[in-house]
């Protein structure tokens, strides 16, 4: 057994255990947040949107102090090097999630939706609810690792089944947006952007399972 899961088996409720689920459920609530954004986008709520991306940039800024407490955590511990940097990677792929939740926002606070086909609009529903349900397999993920590792490993083949969708999905959207006559190259740009972003966060998604994947063979 590594030593890295002699540490969490000794000290499960120890500061940085706890750190590093509040920053994967914050991370979570921050994929929630940015569904709800698009939903209000395209309903054109702009309040609604407006305060749902200010909830994900607060809520980025709060799981980047979260992954620099984890950090400092780790290096306090009696790990070895090469656990240490496992952990350590862990967390950083965690935070890209959210770092691309973000760039999603940006985007999308620059969409004018009025200008953006009904078709479209259908497939970034389509392709954000792929995403959140990634992220949610993602959180079981790494919530089990520790403790129930067949369980992990099973929904870490969900993450990349889901991925998968989302890359399908993204593919769909490629030729949806050469085919429809969108009214400004600017709207195109900016729509293949976020999709660009959305697909980002699965691909993040999948790169913290590959993480999972390298900690349970060295266990």
């Amino acid at each position: 057994m590594s030593e890295l899961i002699k540490w969490f088996e000794k000290r499960r409720e120890t500061q940085a255990l706890s750190t590093i689920q509040r920053h994967l459920a914050l991370t979570m609530g921050i994929v929630e947040d940015l569904e709800k954004a698009i939903a209000a986008a395209i309903k054109r709520d702009e309040k609604e949107m407006h305060r749902c991306i200010e909830r994900v940039a607060s809520s980025e800024r709060e799981a980047d102090t979260l992954r620099r407490k984890v950090m400092d955590e780790i290096s306090k511990g009696e790990l070895s090097p090469t656990d240490r940097e496992d952990l350590m990677d862990l967390v950083k792929r965690v935070d890209m999630v959210a770092d691309w939740c973000r760039e999603s926002t940006r985007i999308l606070g620059a969409v004018p939706m009025e200008d953006v086909p009904t078709s479209i609009k259908d497939v970034i529903t389509q392709m954000i609810k792929s995403v959140r349900e990634c992220a949610s397999s993602l959180q079981k993920c790494v919530n089990k690792m520790m403790t129930k590792s067949e369980e992990a490993l099973q929904a870490a083949d969900a993450v990349e089944r889901e991925e998968e969708k989302v890359d399908d999905i993204h593919e769909r959207a490629r030729i949806l947006i050469g085919k429809e006559n969108l009214p400004k190259a600017g709207v195109a740009v900016l729509i293949s952007q976020l999709f660009e972003a959305i697909e980002m966060i699965a691909d993040s998604c999948e790169d913290v399972c590959d993480q999972v994947r390298i900690i349970m063979v060295r266990k």
